[in-house]
């Protein structure tokens, strides 16, 4: 993120995708120590994602059509679970005296986080990762559900972003 790069004199913008897990906890923590120099003459852009619910599976959980109201709850539920993260992510941010947008969009994580980069001319993307691979993360309980089964071998949203973002992207690992 050198002077004279991709965005010449203008901010640069640096966007990190986060979640509920530790390591896009983690991933935000490090750019606010590593890279506040990066961005620090434009804010900070905390991206979330709200899945949308596997209707494959819903429908299997209700014995048939979901319910409208099901389908409600539970997009209630995500957005009050992702207006939560932001907000936690704000306060994040205000704790290292670092000036914020948060944004929230509905849809594929790994696909929405890649279209915001694009559409909003990111400069570089910071996704946290796990450290371990699409089949590692889950045991054989959870298999068995259809929607982990196609999540296991679609692959990671670090990878997903990493060979599709049309920026540079930062995947920031957990030291173990």
């Amino acid at each position: 993120m050198a002077e004279g790069g991709a965005g010449g004199d203008r901010p640069q913008k640096v966007m990190v995708a986060i979640d509920e897990s530790d390591c896009s906890h983690y991933a935000l923590e490090w750019v606010l120590a590593n890279l506040r120099r990066s961005f620090s003459s434009s804010p900070l852009i905390v991206f979330s994602v709200q899945a949308v619910p596997d209707a494959a599976y819903l429908t299997a959980a209700s014995l048939g059509s979901p319910p409208m109201e099901l389908i409600q709850v539970i997009q209630q539920h995500q957005k009050q679970a992702s207006d939560a993260l932001l907000k936690k992510a704000e306060k994040i941010c205000a704790q290292h005296g670092v000036e914020v947008e948060t944004i929230t969009d509905v849809g594929d994580p790994k696909e929405a986080i890649c279209q915001a980069a694009e559409k909003m001319n990111i400069d570089l993307l910071v996704v946290g990762s796990h450290g371990k691979n699409a089949l590692q993360r889950y045991t054989l309980l959870n298999i068995l559900f259809w929607s982990v089964l196609r999540k296991a071998f679609l692959g990671s949203v670090s990878n997903y972003c990493v060979h599709n973002a049309k920026c540079p992207v930062l995947v920031v690992k957990k030291a173990a």
